[in-house]
């Protein structure tokens, strides 16, 4: 269901729109406020829930602007382009275009994009995109023409895809349309041509198009009155041909073919749009809410004195020019559903209809059919008036549901951290999870909206598991949000194995820079990190190994050669070192996880190898060291405890102790585990890499040192005087100790 409410202007005062109507209508980088670029001279700053404007600022006379205004929401100036080729940035506090920063650039511009969580781009128009910061460096530079001749940009959109931009500008040549979409993650342009379907045959007046991780859905309204629909991928299968994509038929008739100002069409949600344009049922100019996923009409309002034909939306706002004045109409749109395509839920009301309260003034309540008859049921009522006023008109967690569907990201939060204060009852953690699930909603809804804070407090709330909110992780993994991904790691007990696979490619695939830049808990890592790498070792005349000189027996042979180095450098940082920390601590059964974990690249593995074998030298590397833990054994007790390991423990879902996270260190059998189970998933590309050469190698001479080390101890410790058959017992406990611990080194036939 959707509703169109009343409409109100932003000014009393009539705007010098040219014949074209507005420039445009940007967002500003402060909540509910918008710049408004005229076609002639002047940008003017209004704030909406006041109707008025806050600033005004025009070029000289003879100049002209030729794009419409934007705010650079890194720094909060505003940008505009007059003459084709001059660009003025200033602020509020400026006064006079004239005294502003000027540039005066190389080629023309078609339009500058700016969205939040990057820097402005701008389209020139021989279809060249250059960032504003690179383009300021060198106003100069040369701009390449990437459009043929004759090709003209009719239309342009940015979005914001995996925390990247991706621009698409449509060009019109001879009535053939092409679409162009601009990754700028991976810097790659694509050329599209849109095809007609089989039923469109007229030309098209206007473009709309959403984007979600695989496509976008581009709309375009013809002259004959219908919308239709292009699927662009984001991800081009042919990246250098030319490509076709067909238009195909979406709605049918939903305006006039007979157009005079033009028609216009806005993407609202993913199964909502806006048309303006005359009905085929009357002559007024109308703004209508259409239905795409049911077909069918929502809501219309007539718009008697004409609009321009140009429609902007923001939030739960459409702007327009109605007659000569700036009109804004706020609109909402429920949740798809027959029923409410229908009309047909039992909550839906009319448009200023007179809502009946939920709790009745019994004084007053006669205007709705409700009243008493005579003074006397009156007076008896009023006891139970005083009875119903105090009770809450609504609980907290449900007005926090209502802030959650139409308020800001900072309003949100505060209100969220309010609910938090509030005592808890005892169906705290399934409110809990319906706040998740209405932030995940609107996140889905709205791609611009993520608010990262209020998840990050509603999952420290230490309620919430993967089975009450499975969409949470898969919003973090599509931010690449570290951060939360190490929260829900540390906090969920039920993460399904290939979420944690997911969790651990991102990790190990991310760059230094960008983990650099994130807020990531270190704590699980501060042990590891104690390494000697700033303390200068005194030289020793000779190196003991679990109270053993290697040297003094030649049958237990080599120590491992790098040992000291190696234990000394970690092969990743500490950030990266804590979400690695954080994936090794949660819980997995080996059946389900091996098969993930065989779609990890090779040189991710080799990495993920080199940091596992650090963490096991770390917890290896003298006799006396207490591994981490609750009451743990020595490193040699853990290797004799194997012995009396059940196979059946292989196919149980291990779990670490229930100890915090921040408090947990890895323990050794559970090191040897990962090494085991990444090799056994990818040993035959393993030893196909050059650089893992020399790791298996030192994991090879590693545990046999380690085993050779549990033997020499087991007979020095339990038997001064061995019986005839010792020495067929140890073999046996080595072969226990290599099946159970060494079990990569036999797998690859390296002993």
């Amino acid at each position: 269901m959707a509703a169109l409410e009343e409409e109100f202007t932003l000014s009393g005062v009539p705007l010098s729109a040219g014949p074209d109507g507005l420039l445009g209508v940007e967002p500003s980088d402060r909540t509910d406020q918008f710049l408004v670029t005229h076609s002639g001279r002047t940008v003017i700053l209004y704030k909406v829930s006041d109707q008025k404007p806050l600033g005004s600022w025009s070029v000289k006379q003879g100049q002209i602007i030729t794009c419409p205004a934007v705010c650079n929401f890194q720094t909060g100036e505003y940008i505009v382009v007059h003459d084709d080729r001059v660009l003025r940035i200033w602020n509020n506090e400026d006064v006079n275009l004239d005294k502003v920063f000027k540039a005066t650039l190389s080629a023309e511009v078609c339009r500058i994009h700016s969205v939040q969580g990057t820097e402005p781009l701008v389209l020139f128009k021989k279809g060249a995109i250059r960032g504003l910061e690179a383009l300021l460096a060198e106003p100069q530079q040369k701009i390449e023409t990437v459009i043929s001749d004759e090709e003209i940009i009719k239309w342009t959109k940015i979005f914001m895809v995996f925390k990247h931009p991706v621009l698409i500008f449509i060009t019109e040549k001879h009535g053939n349309y092409f679409a162009y979409v601009q990754m700028f993650n991976s810097r790659i342009l694509s050329k599209y041509t849109l095809l007609p379907g089989q039923e469109e045959k007229s030309a098209i007046q206007s473009f709309a198009a959403s984007a979600n991780r695989k496509f976008i859905s581009l709309m375009s309204l013809s002259s004959d009155g219908c919308i239709y629909e292009t699927l662009i991928p984001t991800h081009p299968s042919d990246r250098e041909k030319n490509q076709v994509v067909v238009r195909s038929l979406l709605l049918k008739a939903v305006v006039s073919g007979d157009v005079r100002n033009g028609v216009a069409l806005s993407v609202l949600d993913q199964d909502h749009i806006a048309v303006l344009g005359t009905p085929l049922s009357a002559s007024k100019e109308c703004l209508s809410i259409w239905n795409i996923k049911f077909q069918t009409l929502q809501a219309s309002k007539d718009l008697l004195q004409g609009t321009s034909g140009q429609l902007w939306y923001y939030g739960e706002n459409l702007f327009m020019l109605h007659g000569k004045f700036l009109t804004v109409i706020p609109y909402k749109c429920e949740v798809s559903s027959l029923a409410g395509a229908l009309g047909k839920l039992k909550h839906s009301y009319e448009p200023g209809s007179h809502a009946v309260p939920h709790f009745v003034n019994w004084e007053t309540s006669q205007e709705y059919g409700l009243g008493s008859q005579n003074s006397e049921q009156s007076r008896i009522l009023r006891t139970r008036k005083v009875e119903v006023s105090l009770q809450p008109a609504v609980s907290a967690s449900a007005q926090l549901l209502l802030t959650i569907k139409n308020d800001t990201e900072k309003h949100i939060e505060v209100e969220l951290r309010k609910f938090l204060a509030i005592k808890q009852t005892p169906e705290f953690h399934t409110t809990i999870g319906d706040i998740v699930t209405g932030l995940l909603g609107r996140c889905k809804a709205e791609p611009s909206f993520y608010p990262r804070n209020c998840l990050m407090q509603l999952i420290q709330t230490h309620v919430l598991s993967y089975s009450l909110c499975p969409g949470l992780m898969e919003v973090a993994l599509e931010k690449t949000d570290v951060q939360i991904l190490q929260l829900c790691l540390q906090q969920f007990p039920d993460i399904p194995e290939s979420v944690t696979c997911a969790c651990l490619k991102i990790f190990l695939s991310i760059d230094d820079d960008s983990l650099q830049e994130t807020d990531i808990s270190t704590e699980s890592v501060f042990d590891y990190s104690d390494t000697v790498r700033d303390e200068k070792m005194e030289e020793q005349t000779e190196i003991m190994e679990n109270g053993f000189n290697p040297e003094e027996d030649n049958s237990n042979k080599e120590k491992p050669q790098g040992t000291t180095e190696e234990t000394t450098l970690s092969p990743v940082t500490p950030k990266r070192a804590a979400l690695l920390n954080a994936v090794l601590h949660s819980a997995y059964s080996e059946a389900f996880l091996l098969p993930h974990l065989k779609n990890i690249p090779a040189q991710h593995v080799t990495l993920f190898l080199q940091y596992l074998y650090f963490l096991y030298l770390k917890c290896s590397e003298n006799a006396t060291m207490t591994l981490p833990g609750i009451q743990p054994p020595t490193l040699n007790q853990h290797f004799l405890s194997c012995i009396g390991r059940r196979q059946g423990e292989a196919d149980n879902r291990r779990s670490p102790s229930n100890i915090p996270l921040k408090n947990k260190r890895m323990k050794i059998n559970e090191i040897m585990d990962w090494i085991c189970l990444l090799l056994d998933a990818n040993f035959t590309v393993v030893v196909m890499i050059p650089e893992a050469k020399r790791l298996l190698i030192n994991l090879y001479k590693f545990v046999k040192a380690q085993v050779c080390d549990c033997w020499i101890y087991t007979e020095f410790c339990l038997y001064s005087q061995a019986p005839p058959n010792y020495h067929l017992f140890l073999n046996f406990v080595l072969e226990i100790v290599i099946s159970n611990h060494g079990g990569f080194v036999y797998r690859s036939k390296l002993w």
